[in-house]
């Protein structure tokens, strides 16, 4: 089961190591953290850029990173300071950058779009990078993230779309779930996790935080070190008791 924690940003060096260290000890098989951070508002925090790299590559040292490539020119930076390359939502049509992310080799981590069709967009995506991973280095899975998509609905940040992941699976595909992304609460984040679990998703992907409160950024959407550890506990057992009980052929 892989479980994916960390912050939105990377804000210093003390704060991502900090947050490093504890989602490592609780059980995160893989750490978040964005370096580059595309945003809404101009006003917002942008990320440390090449510094946040550098804070992630010593991170490296003790389990894998996961964090997001926005522009072609950072590609190769990216690629060479984490194990896994997150394309956001925003670039999610990026065709350029989808080549791109293809030819390193690299894991690649798809968001879907926020307004984006499963089979005419999201997968097409998904395409154009097995396309140049198959050309180039034959190497590395890209795993389609399910992130909520934009509704009508206010009550929530997104709207979760779990009817994808049973979907994604009996195409073959690998599917990660973003709940904290996707409700933009994280009172929400643990039971929906489990819904992913339950529904066939690979892993999860959530954002912690030491202090939510003074979070640069998305820290509202935030998981506490209590609440990421009873998520753990919860994911883990159900992940145990579903392998036990069902067969999942």
């Amino acid at each position: 089961m892989i479980i994916i924690a960390g912050p939105c940003a990377i804000e210093s060096y003390d704060q991502a190591m900090r947050i490093a260290e504890f989602v490592y000890q609780a059980g995160a098989t893989m750490y978040r953290g964005g370096a580059f951070k595309p945003r809404s508002s101009p006003d917002d925090f942008q990320g440390m850029g090449e510094e946040g790299l550098y804070i992630l590559s010593d991170i490296r040292k003790f389990m894998p990173v996961v964090t997001e490539a926005t522009q072609i020119h950072h590609v190769n930076m990216v690629a060479n300071n984490c194990d896994m390359i997150q394309v956001g939502s925003r670039n999610m049509h990026n065709v350029e950058l989808l080549k791109a992310v293809g030819k390193t080799g690299k894991d690649i981590l798809l968001k879907r779009g926020y307004a984006a069709l499963l089979e005419e967009e999201w997968i097409n995506s998904y395409r154009y990078i097995e396309k140049e991973r198959e050309y180039y280095c034959k190497q590395g899975t890209t795993y389609m993230c399910e992130r909520g998509i934009r509704t009508y609905e206010k009550y929530t940040r997104n709207t979760l779309d779990l009817s994808v992941v049973p979907f994604l699976k009996n195409k073959g595909h690998q599917v990660i779930v973003d709940p904290s992304h996707a409700t933009g609460r994280p009172d929400l984040v643990i039971p929906l996790s489990l819904a992913a679990v339950a529904a066939g998703a690979n892993g999860i992907m959530v954002e912690v935080h030491d202090r939510p409160d003074e979070a640069k950024c998305d820290g509202h959407q935030a998981l506490s070190f209590h609440q990421f550890t009873e998520l753990v506990d919860k994911v883990t057992h159900l992940k145990q008791f579903m392998e036990n009980n069902f067969d999942e052929n």
